[in-house]
């Protein structure tokens, strides 16, 4: 997260050249002009970018997205690729030149004219090398890519591991899990230098990491309490004098600490008069701290860094299990405030990680539209961009950190552990000073994952997130919470079985939204929760070929894109149907044309995700919050989230936007003959409320009143009859100081007159 002036940089992305061989080059070349000699084609490409974006671009493959042609690219994951180019160097900038690649797809050598320099094998942390020796007037640069697959082979695979059917090779392997196929991605193993590249010079004398924590804040706000770690590199003789200095403003609010320094590392502690907080989105205003931190000799600047501070503390309150009664928590509190969280899944944005920075932003708008205040960052994805957490810390996002781990029983040998930590150590240096980052999370689904696969395995044996990650927090953030897993399986809870976890992933039988498996659900908080919702038909027409488009059945572009991965193959082919199923559970029947097919697909979302949202917050704080799945979808798709990856909104897009109003009006599920209508207030202040509650059909009022709804509470604010037999659409209308609201609720069994239901959304959409 460091920024250092702009002249000691110098960008190498832009134009490059690339070619490919589906066989290794014997032998391996150092130049791109070995690559020609050998036969190769040179062809065009942009860097940042993907293998296979460069073959679309040079005409070698169509669009990947569309119809079957992703199955297409099999061929590929076999291909050795060349990356080059030619870049100057003028007038030395500094005096330590380092060659830095942000993101580099995946086993890979470098070389710099002509001479190996690195090796690389991580996909996602950036690999920074010394060039000094190497480097001249004018250089080439050269990078081969080897295939993953065949980095994979090269491992045991006792056992002990695991993995589901299409990532196996993902074990070992330092690379986005989804990208060998899930349940929500294409398989599309890529390559490439996916992330900027650049040459950097420094210093000499240097600060190489700095890292501001707040300590405390006092209970009445009077103060706070920072720490500031640093790392520098000093070489001055024993006359010389270093200091360290850092200087803080926001708005009128400064804070400055100056100390000298004795040695390269240390730390600084130091108070803050009357700060201002760093509040989630509709607690308060982020406000965020504009840092420098200078390292000083003799009074002179010799380098220093620039990042923003969120003054705020996180704690994470949870039990190992909760009861019958609702014993347990799982509650966030920030600034020592309980906080209801409202958030969503972040998957990838797109299946081409190149393409991820300009689509971050239009998500992060649609997120905060939403009304959330967490995202949860899945462990099957990549560590996302700077812009990604940068923008969270100004709009007060909390983000839910998973490590890259996912749905699997991962190595434990030494050598894998080693490479976690290095990993982790390398993410949490880039990724902890900013304020959104409330939660590191060991991975997701690993901890179930030990029950899977016809074994019942204790997931307290696994050292990755028992011993080796939280020794890695221990030294880098360890005031930050962690959790081993998500759902997290302790000793207490594996003895008990996961029924009675305090946060859950409720999946389950994805049968009818109101079915007693989400209904009574124990859990205090869900991490994942969704829902089926076909995408709009004139998004299905960009993706699906003519011919494919109808009917859904025995569609294989239908089921490639539900996402099965790999045709034929056994694994998500019950994606499709299961859309149709919960379309009949909700209406009856399944529709014989696409246009109402689609409708009905994204009623039956829409209804599912508000109850669930609603079911939640109904009962706040006995539930202390919700992630639903997922806001985005990276590729064209069936799927579980609510904007399709044309950008176009689905129903349930409106439907969670006017749950998650920060005042709500809404039903509780119905008891003793009767439902409670009750006000969710997620302010800190009581706020008065006028209501109505009217049936859509006739009119009739069943509720009406005026009332007091309780500051950051639930409060009951009336009762009508309820009877199973009678299908209802109410709508909820309500008037505050601020401004006034509307919501709705469908009462009754299925099945539903899907005609009636679309006059019935026409009177809520028209008020």
């Amino acid at each position: 997260m460091d920024s250092r002036r702009e002249d000691e940089r110098i960008n190498l992305g832009g134009e490059w050249s690339f070619a490919y061989s589906l066989t290794p080059l014997s032998p391996e070349p150092a130049t791109l002009r070995d690559v020609a000699a050998q036969g190769l084609a040179i062809l065009p490409c942009r860097v940042p970018g993907n293998f296979e974006l460069d073959l679309q671009a040079a005409g070698v493959v169509p669009e990947p997205f569309f119809g079957m042609n992703i199955a297409q690219l099999r061929k590929y994951e076999q291909a050795h690729i060349w990356y080059g180019r030619e870049f100057s160097v003028g007038s030395r900038l500094g005096s330590d030149a380092h060659l830095v690649f942000h993101g580099l797809d995946c086993i890979a050598r470098i070389y710099l004219n002509g001479q190996l320099i690195a090796c690389c094998d991580n996909m996602l942390v950036e690999h920074a090398v010394s060039v000094d020796e190497h480097l001249g007037a004018e250089n080439e640069l050269l990078v081969y890519i080897m295939p993953v697959v065949e980095e994979a082979r090269r491992y045991d695979y006792p056992p002990k591991v695991a993995a589901l059917a299409f990532n196996y090779e993902s074990l070992h392997v330092r690379k986005a899990p989804h990208m060998y196929g899930w349940d929500i991605m294409p398989r599309a193993l890529s390559a490439g230098i996916w992330r900027p590249v650049e040459l950097r010079f420094m210093p000499k004398e240097r600060l190489e990491h700095v890292y501001l924590e707040t300590l405390s804040i006092d209970g009445d706000v009077g103060a706070a309490s920072l720490l500031l770690h640093y790392r520098a590199r000093i070489s001055g003789g024993s006359d010389d004098d270093y200091e360290l200095q850092a200087v803080g403003t926001c708005g009128d609010s400064r804070f400055s600490a100056r100390q000298s320094v004795q040695f390269d590392a240390g730390q600084i502690t130091f108070e803050v008069l009357s700060p201002k907080l760093w509040w989630p989105a509709g607690r308060g205003e982020p406000h965020l701290y504009e840092v420098t931190v200078s390292l000083l000799k003799n009074g002179q600047q010799v380098d220093c860094m620039s990042f923003t501070h969120g003054i705020r503390t996180v704690e994470l309150e949870r039990t190992s299990t909760t009861d019958l009664a609702g014993s347990g928590e799982f509650c966030f509190r920030v600034n020592g405030e309980k906080l209801f969280v409202k958030g969503t899944n972040w998957v990838p944005v797109d299946a081409y990680h190149s393409r991820d920075v300009e689509r971050i932003p239009l998500a992060l708008d649609m997120v905060s539209d939403l009304g959330c205040n967490m995202i949860r960052c899945w462990g099957g994805n990549v560590y996302e961009d700077d812009l990604f957490y940068r923008l969270c810390d100004e709009r007060g996002l909390l983000v839910w950190q998973d490590f890259a781990m996912a749905c699997a029983i991962y190595p434990q040998d030494e050598e894998f552990q080693r490479r976690i930590a290095a990993e982790a150590r390398q993410v949490i240096r880039r990724l902890r000073q900013h304020a959104c980052l409330a939660l590191w999370c060991g991975d997701n689904e690993c901890d179930f994952s030990y029950e899977w696969f016809g074994r019942h395995l204790d997931p307290n044996t696994n050292v990755l997130t028992r011993r080796v990650l939280p020794e890695v927090l221990r030294d880098e953030d360890p005031l930050r919470p962690y959790l081993p897993s998500s759902p997290y399986v302790d000793e207490a809870a594996f003895r008990l079985g996961e029924r009675f976890l305090t946060e859950h992933h409720l999946w389950g039988p994805r049968d009818y939204y109101k079915s007693p498996f989400y209904r009574d659900s124990l859990c205090h908080f869900a991490s994942e929760i969704g829902y089926h919702g076909c995408p709009a038909p004139e998004s299905v027409k960009e993706f699906i070929s003519p011919g494919k488009q109808w009917p859904y059945r025995d569609n294989e572009e239908w089921l490639l894109h539900a996402t099965s991965p790999v045709p034929g193959a056994e694994g998500y082919n019950y994606r499709v149907e299961l859309m149709a199923k919960q379309i009949r559970e909700l209406f009856g029947e399944v529709p014989d044309n696409l246009d109402d097919f689609a409708f009905a697909s994204q009623v039956s979302q829409a209804e599912a995700k508000k109850f669930f949202i609603e079911l939640f917050r109904a009962h706040k704080w006995r539930r202390t919050g919700i992630i639903w799945w997922n806001l985005m979808d990276g590729w064209p798709q069936f799927s579980d989230a609510i904007v399709d990856y044309y950008l176009r909104k689905k129903l349930a897009y409106d439907f969670i936007k006017v749950s998650q109003q920060p005042v709500c009006l809404m039903l509780r599920e119905p008891l003793d003959w009767q439902q409670e209508i009750v006000a969710c207030n997620d302010t800190r202040e009581d706020i008065a409320l006028e209501y109505e509650v009217r049936d859509a059909d006739s009119g009739d009022v069943v509720g009406r009143g005026k009332t007091m709804a309780r500051g950051d509470a639930v409060t009951v604010v009336d009762r009508i009859p309820f009877s199973m037999g009678e299908k209802r659409f109410y709508l909820l209308e309500w008037e505050t100081p601020s401004g006034r609201g509307r919501n709705h609720y469908l009462a009754g069994n299925p099945p539903f007159d899907l005609e009636t239901y679309r006059g019935w959304l026409r009177r809520l959409q028209t008020g």
